[in-house]
C-alpha cells in the first residue's frame, strides 16, 4: 500500500511539474518573442513603458516555471532524491519572498495614498529631465494613463523650482493630450496646451485614473496570489513527502 501510494504521489508530482514546465515554456518563449521579434511589434512594445517593463517580468517569470517544472519532472520520474530537494528549496524561497512581499506591502499600504504621492511629486519633480529617474518615470506614468499629476495639473502650481520654458506656465509637456498615448504620439495643441489651455491638457489626475484600472483586477489578484501561495505549499508538501519516501 504505501508502496502504490509513494507511486500514485510520484506520478500526480510529474503531471503537475509538467503542466508548470509547458506554462514556463510558453511564457519564455512569448517574452523572447515580443522582445527580438523583427516585424515592428518590438517597436510598440518599446514605446510603451508599462508594455515594455511587462515583457522582461513575463521573460523572467518564464525562465523560473521552466526551471521550476523542470526539477520537479526530473526529480519525480527519476526518484532522484538530489533534484526533489533543489525543487523543494526553489520552491521554498519564492514562498518566504512572496509571503515577505504581501506582509511588507500590508506593513506599508499607508505609504501608498493620494497625500503621500503628491508631496513626493512636489519635491522631486523635475519636468522633462529624463535624466532624473523620478521625472522620467513619472512623466511615462502621466503619458500612458492619459493623466496629469497626482490629483490634476493644479499639483504643478506650487512646485516653484520647475524650469518653465517661455512658453509653459504650469503645466508639463506630459500633461499634454496626444493622439497616441506614447512618447512618439503626436501631440494635439502643444502650444495652446501650455499656454493653460484646459481642453488641450489631460485634466484628470493619474491617483484616480490608475486606481480606476486596477481596481477590478484587486480582487482577482488576491485570489490569484491566495491559490499560488496554496500550490506552492502543497508542491513542498509532496515533494517533501517524496524525498522521505525514496530509499
Amino acid at each position: 500500500m504505501e508502496g502504490d501510494c509513494l507511486s500514485c504521489m510520484k506520478y500526480l508530482m510529474f503531471l503537475f511539474n509538467f503542466f508548470i514546465f509547458l506554462g514556463g515554456a510558453c511564457l519564455l518563449g512569448l517574452g523572447i518573442w515580443v522582445i527580438v521579434d523583427p516585424t515592428g511589434f518590438r517597436e510598440i512594445v518599446a514605446a510603451n513603458p508599462l508594455l515594455f517593463t511587462g515583457a522582461y517580468i513575463m521573460l523572467a517569470m518564464g525562465a523560473m516555471l521552466f526551471l521550476l517544472g523542470f526539477l520537479g519532472c526530473c526529480g519525480a520520474i527519476r526518484e532522484n532524491k538530489c533534484l526533489l530537494l533543489f525543487f523543494f528549496m526553489f520552491i521554498l524561497l519564492i514562498f518566504l519572498a512572496e509571503l515577505s512581499a504581501a506582509i511588507l506591502a500590508f506593513i506599508f499600504r499607508e505609504n501608498l495614498t493620494r497625500e503621500f504621492f503628491t508631496k513626493e511629486l512636489k519635491k522631486h519633480y523635475q519636468r522633462n529631465n529624463d535624466t532624473d529617474v523620478f521625472s522620467s518615470t513619472w512623466n511615462s506614468v502621466m503619458i500612458t494613463f492619459a493623466c496629469c499629476g497626482v490629483n490634476g495639473p493644479e499639483d504643478f502650481e506650487d512646485i516653484h523650482h520647475l524650469p518653465y520654458s517661455s512658453l509653459e506656465k504650469t503645466t508639463p509637456e506630459a500633461c499634454c493630450q496626444r493622439e497616441l498615448q506614447s512618447r512618439e504620439g503626436m501631440f494635439v495643441n502643444k502650444e495652446a496646451c501650455l499656454e493653460g489651455i484646459e481642453r488641450f491638457q489631460n485634466r484628470q489626475g493619474c491617483y484616480t485614473v490608475i486606481l480606476n484600472s486596477f481596481e477590478t483586477y484587486v480582487y482577482l489578484a488576491g485570489a490569484l496570489a491566495i491559490g499560488v501561495l496554496a500550490i506552492e505549499l502543497f508542491a513542498m508538501i509532496f515533494a517533501m513527502c517524496l524525498f522521505r519516501g525514496i530509499q
